[in-house]
């Protein structure tokens, strides 16, 4: 099946942003990659903050069905690892966002509460699986220490492509998210029982 010339647009702007940054990416350079016109572009999109506003949509998009975590359903450590999976997987993929965050989020204004609020969920998402956890008496902590977690947990999370991209800058398509979920869940481990600890070491261990 044919692709429309704006997905077509789109898909090309991400490529471009994720391997050389969004700041160094011009409707010109996505045009003369596509081969096509600047006028064709501009036909579909009327600037580059256009093309970043969709394509922050549909991260957007990915990350809210991700998070919307239910609070009242018993979740297992194999379940805790896909979602940790599956939002790396998401991260990854639009990883310009992430590789200069507070760049990009200052010079696109309509983006930064639609981030803050990305970033409650984040945590939110956190706080309702390690409660999950905690209920089945798979965990064992503290009220004030499960929301430090929570914390640490979104800031790695959130942080993880920047780190990873500094120790590849001359590969910035090598994101490791074993490496990240691996780190992750060994946050959580000092927390868990030790049945459930020793299952979470196991399972770390297959991401690496």
């Amino acid at each position: 099946m044919k692709v429309k010339t704006r997905d077509r647009i789109l898909d090309t702007s991400l490529t471009l942003f994720n391997m050389v940054g969004e700041p160094n990416v011009t409707t010109l350079l996505i045009s003369d990659e596509m081969e096509i016109s600047p006028g064709n572009l501009y036909y579909h999109f009327k600037s580059k903050g256009d093309i970043v506003g969709e394509l922050f949509g549909r991260y957007e998009e990915e990350l809210l069905d991700l998070l919307e975590v239910p609070t009242d359903v018993d979740v297992s450590l194999e379940q805790l690892g896909i979602f940790l999976h599956l939002t790396f997987e998401a991260i990854a993929r639009y990883r310009f966002l992430y590789q200069d965050l507070v760049n990009v989020l200052s010079r696109y204004d309509s983006l930064q509460k639609r981030f803050r609020n990305i970033l409650k969920l984040k945590r939110r998402a956190f706080a309702t699986l390690c409660s999950s956890l905690r209920r089945q008496s798979f965990m064992a902590i503290h009220d004030h220490e499960l929301d430090a977690l929570c914390e640490q947990l979104t800031l790695t999370l959130s942080y993880w492509v920047s780190f990873e991209l500094l120790s590849h800058l001359n590969n910035k398509d090598n994101v490791d998210l074993g490496r990240g979920v691996f780190q992750m869940i060994n946050l959580i481990t000092p927390y868990l029982t030790d049945d459930a600890a020793e299952q979470a070491r196991l399972m770390a261990q297959d991401y690496l």
